[in-house]
């Protein structure tokens, strides 16, 4: 945008000024001249005046030459203008937050034709993509979009697409199409931009989700809550036997809706951020061994044993530490839930394991004694990733094999093990399999009737320690 200052509003225009000047001028130059005659002896001082004040009136309020505007991308004197003029551009094209690309094509139906003239940085991390040449089509695949490209090049129709990115962190993007104009006849250019609306969609989802769900799992401990309350207030007025009962009952529901809104709202946070990868650091073993901490008076209550391999293991890996937190304690939780008394809840911390280990299940997919290995969540598959362990076991019921795959849904329950004592919300797997998903971490189980269940979650290990372990052998993981 030029640099040049705009008029004042208060001041008058050049016109206006010019001729006030002037009115004033002749006037002085009139009187002058009129002295001058009056007084013979001093007409030559009096005409040199009268001369003086015009030139000068003319020399002031002359019109001048309109200057030229400077703008910001304007040269230094002495300094190529091309080259300032593209550095700038450049660097305003790499800064840009929304990835942003330019497509060229030679024929419509050359769908191998069409190439990535220039990408920024933001493009270049999306799609793993150099600056520019790439092939079009092996770096986006969405079929709407390449269509609204097409139509941009070929077509000159500018287009908004809305579509989803596959994956287990799946985000949301508005892409805009534009044609670009073409030095080259035979070669139509397209710009190509981003914007991330995963935010704005997750926050619509979360919104309905925990509306829907709140609704549904609400209605019980509410309806419970209203019938014990007619009830005292009725007939059971004077019971005094019958409303401590009717009480200590209405007290657990009062907890399971608190508890369960506490989840839902932890949940709906969670899948909030589930697209953002943490940037902190935790040591596992330490975390486990607070944990462990935290749950040894409800392990003492059901007279269940908690015991740790791998406690003095240095794992650190990349993640929130108050998610990593929560992981371990839900599954601790269950464990002890699920333990019978007298049984002990084995806890083990596996450093150094491969992503094939993390992610693959057993070949055949069961093992001695029918217990099958399901996994969860997948980790992404990086080279040379190395992964960090948590094992849970407990000697519980275990569960069929139909069950393990619905075992993160929401409020899920295995039949027959819905019992008072086993009392939850039915979201805590629900809520590992999502933060364990935002730290692109894995999640298996292993489990048969009447054999327990053993759960599993991997973490990557920071970067410093996986690549200090790319030259040792690794074994896999043991079964515990």
């Amino acid at each position: 945008m030029p640099l040049d200052l705009s008029p004042s509003p208060v001041a008058p225009p050049a016109a206006s000024r010019l001729w006030t000047a002037g009115a004033s001028a002749g006037v002085s130059v009139a009187a002058l001249t009129t002295l001058s005659v009056l007084h013979q002896d001093l007409a030559p001082a009096l005409l040199g005046t009268a001369v003086l004040v015009s030139v000068a009136t003319w020399a002031v309020n002359r019109r001048r030459p309109a200057q030229r505007p400077t703008s910001i991308l304007a040269p230094a004197a002495g300094e190529p203008a091309e080259a300032i003029d593209h550095a700038l551009l450049d660097s305003a094209f790499e800064a840009l937050v929304d990835p942003v690309i330019v497509v060229s094509g030679g024929e419509a139906d050359d769908i191998a034709g069409r190439r990535i003239v220039l990408a920024n940085a933001a493009a270049r991390d999306l799609f793993r993509i150099q600056r520019e040449g790439a092939l079009l089509v092996s770096a986006l695949r969405e079929p709407g979009v390449l269509e609204a490209l097409d139509e941009a090049l070929f077509g000159g129709i500018a287009r908004t697409t809305d579509y989803s990115g596959v994956g287990a962190q799946t985000r949301h993007w508005r892409a805009l199409t534009r044609p670009l104009p073409s030095s080259q006849p035979d070669r139509a250019l397209a710009l190509l931009v981003l914007r991330d609306e995963t935010d704005v969609r997750r926050m619509e989802l979360m919104r309905v989700d925990f509306l829907a769900n709140a609704s549904h799992e609400l209605k019980t401990p509410l309806a419970s809550l209203a019938g014990f309350i007619e009830t005292l207030k009725g007939h059971a007025r004077d019971d005094e036997k019958a409303r401590d009962r009717f009480l200590d009952i209405m007290s657990i529901q009062a907890d399971r809706m608190s508890r369960l809104v506490a989840d839902l709202l932890s949940l709906s946070r969670i899948e909030l951020n589930e697209h953002i990868p943490p940037a902190g650091r935790v040591d596992l073993a330490r975390a486990t061994v607070d944990v462990m901490d935290a749950v040894s008076i409800l392990s003492a209550e059901r007279q269940v044993k908690l015991r740790l391999d791998g406690r003095d293991l240095s794992t650190p890996i990349n993640g929130d530490r108050d998610e990593i937190i929560q992981v371990i304690q839900n599954l601790v939780d269950n464990a002890i839930k699920y333990s019978p008394s007298g049984e002990t809840v084995e806890i083990a911390i596996r450093p150094e394991v491969p992503v094939d280990a993390a992610s693959a299940p057993w070949s055949g997919g069961a093992r001695e004694g029918g217990i099958t290995r399901l996994p969860l969540v997948t980790p992404d598959r990086e080279p040379g990733q190395r992964y960090a362990a948590l094992v849970v076991r407990d000697h519980g019921p275990g569960m069929a094999r139909e069950h393990l795959p619905r075992l993160t849904e929401r409020f899920y329950r295995v039949e027959g093990q819905k019992s008072g004592e086993r009392s939850g919300t039915g979201l805590g797997l629900a809520i590992v399999k999502h933060i364990v998903n935002r730290h692109r971490g894995g999640l298996t189980v292993e489990s048969a009737p009447g054999q327990g269940a053993t759960f599993t979650a991997y973490f990557p290990l920071c970067p410093e320690r996986s690549r200090r372990s790319d030259d040792r052998t690794t074994t896999t993981l043991p079964t515990p």
